[in-house]
């Protein structure tokens, strides 16, 4: 047992991870395909928001959702399993800009744990509305303020962290547009990927 520094952090020391990874790794070569297939699909998702356009709304939600999903997967992924790596491309960040992205992956954690099962897509999103009409694109849709979450059902610590989300979501997304949080979020976790890219590959969690 030992107190994590990162909700997602599974092992004591790097030392520990190695030596697990040696004991586990079943298929080196899969493991960092599934992970550049990760990266990818994080690019691609994040790059989709681009092109969709507000005139369907079920479809604007669906690519919003599925942004958050994978830049969640990859964040969740590197703190895991190269912490030592996400840590010092952090610290490498200009001090304002550090804050900035570490509370925008932090609300974007609290937006992956609530939406869909506690809210909807739409109790997240605020579509603009242009001089040209709502078939515009969704990058200048925002983020909406959401009410404080009921956390007694949790654990002490999973409150104190799921309220250090929240924090981070009113603070860093409420009001932004929504281009703006993923193009900074996915920025950073490709320059944390090429840091951290190992030789013998990295699982990806399981995405369900």
């Amino acid at each position: 047992m030992f107190t994590p520094r990162r909700e997602h952090a599974r092992f004591c020391s790097a030392r520990c991870r190695v030596a697990w990874n040696r004991e586990n790794t079943r298929d080196p070569e899969a493991e960092a395909s599934a992970f550049d297939w990760a990266i990818t699909a994080m690019r691609d998702a994040t790059g989709r928001l681009a092109r969709v356009t507000g005139r369907d709304r079920p479809r604007a939600f669906a690519a919003i959702s599925e942004a958050m999903w994978w830049v969640t997967i990859v964040d969740a992924t590197l703190v895991r399993y190269h912490p030592d790596t996400y840590d010092q491309v952090m610290t490498g960040q200009p001090g304002a800009e550090r804050r900035l992205i570490e509370g925008t992956l932090s609300g974007l954690r609290f937006v992956r744990n609530r939406m869909g099962q506690y809210l909807d897509p739409a109790d997240f999103i605020q579509p603009a509305e242009s001089r040209s009409g709502p078939g515009d694109g969704i990058m200048a849709w925002t983020w909406k303020s959401v009410r404080r979450p009921a956390l007694a059902p949790l654990p002490p610590r999973g409150q104190a962290w799921e309220m250090t989300r929240y924090r981070a979501y009113q603070a860093q997304l409420a009001g932004r547009p929504v281009g703006e949080t993923f193009e900074r979020a996915a920025a950073f976790l490709l320059l944390a990927a090429e840091g951290g890219r190992p030789a013998t590959g990295v699982p990806v969690p399981a995405t369900r």
